[in-house]
């Protein structure tokens, strides 16, 4: 289900963590006009901006592709999110799904600093039709005091990673399991837990995906940029690979098919979550990313492991993900949750480099 995506529509007010506006301005939740949307007293120096970005690179994206760029402006307390096309995936990612999720977690995480930092986000997704690359904007505006829950997801955001290494057999608990539901519900998107007969569909649907894909040597060529060797700025290096299971049904995604392996046994029943919206925009994918990052976070908050599996959202067959006693949702990530080991994170390129103006 799709659609416009120029009327992208707002997400409410939650808890006060941050304020969305429409394209033309149209107040949601407490109007920004009013005396806790103002700016009371001096705003954030540049260099107070300058690390809300940094908070905001953390997040994770495909391959690592780190697709973002933002812009500060300290005279008008604002910060501009756009998609950097020079690190969108041509052949993984062709229409741009995963790069809109990468920049919604990457808000997210924007949002989430601003509130530390004591500023209350308002925020306006795609507020601009002439510049498709402007994802959104974030004005900092009246002060706010930021809750406990916050402040712990705050906490995780240096502590969360892609844990592509094998899962203990220990459950996730079922309370968890529907802090991580409300976590998505909170953002706009709908997180459900396929039972066992659905995940072995769903896991059956990527291990297709990948063959598929790997049978384009266009996508080998691209996977082979990205993935793979000792990457220092972006991508996937070697030490954060998953390993091979000897059974040949690791739930998680083959970098490097042509490269050494090592071995090891994954759990025998993944648990997975569906990340799901109501529709398919820009706007939604923008959505679903920050409720991916609010969910992902509050999984680290509790000690959880959690790795993406996109290969089959990467075909044209991605519908097939969706639950089939479902017809209203738009399958946006499939997510592997679990207890693992400590594992490395992958590198990001120093600020200066996601920024359109020196600091």
């Amino acid at each position: 289900m799709t659609r416009r995506d120029d009327a992208p529509g707002a997400l409410p007010a939650h808890r006060g963590t941050a304020h969305y506006l429409t394209h033309r301005d149209d107040p949601v939740g407490r109007d920004p006009g009013s005396e806790a949307g103002r700016v009371a007293g001096p705003g954030l120096p540049r260099q107070a901006m300058a690390d809300l970005v940094f908070a905001a690179t953390q997040a994770p994206s495909m391959h690592n592709t780190q697709p973002w760029r933002f812009r500060i402006e300290p005279a008008a307390q604002t910060i501009s999110l756009r998609a950097d096309p020079a690190r969108m995936l041509r052949f993984g990612d062709p229409d741009g799904r995963a790069l809109h999720i990468a920049c919604g977690a990457a808000l997210f995480n924007l949002r989430l600093a601003a509130t530390v930092a004591g500023r209350q986000p308002v925020v306006r997704l795609l507020p601009d039709p002439g510049q498709p690359l402007l994802l959104a904007t974030v004005r900092l505006a009246g002060p706010c005091r930021p809750q406990p829950d916050e402040l712990e997801l705050h906490q995780a955001i240096p502590a969360r990673r892609t844990n592509r290494s094998p899962y203990s057999g220990r459950p996730v608990p079922p309370g968890v399991l529907a802090q991580l539901a409300e976590a998505a519900r909170i953002e706009g998107a709908i997180l459900h837990f396929p039972d066992h007969q659905e995940a072995i569909r769903l896991l059956g649907l990527a291990r297709d995906a990948e063959r598929a894909l790997l049978s384009d040597p266009a996508y080998r060529g691209e996977l082979a940029r990205w993935a793979g060797g000792a990457r220092d700025r972006e991508g996937i290096p070697d030490e954060v690979l998953a390993p091979h299971d000897p059974r040949g049904t690791a739930p998680v995604r083959d970098f490097t098919p042509a490269g050494p392996a090592s071995y090891a046994w994954f759990e025998d029943e993944p648990q997975l979550a569906v990340l799901s919206t109501h529709f398919g925009g820009r706007a939604d994918w923008l959505r679903a990313g920050q409720a991916l990052q609010r969910a992902w976070l509050t999984a680290t908050s509790r000690g959880l492991a959690v790795s993406p599996l996109t290969h089959p959202l990467e075909t044209a067959d991605a519908w097939l993900v969706r639950d089939p006693r479902s017809s209203v949702e738009d399958p946006q990530m499939i997510l592997r949750l679990g207890y693992g080991l400590p594992v490395l994170r992958s590198h990001r390129r120093p600020i200066a480099d996601v920024l359109d103006a020196p600091m």
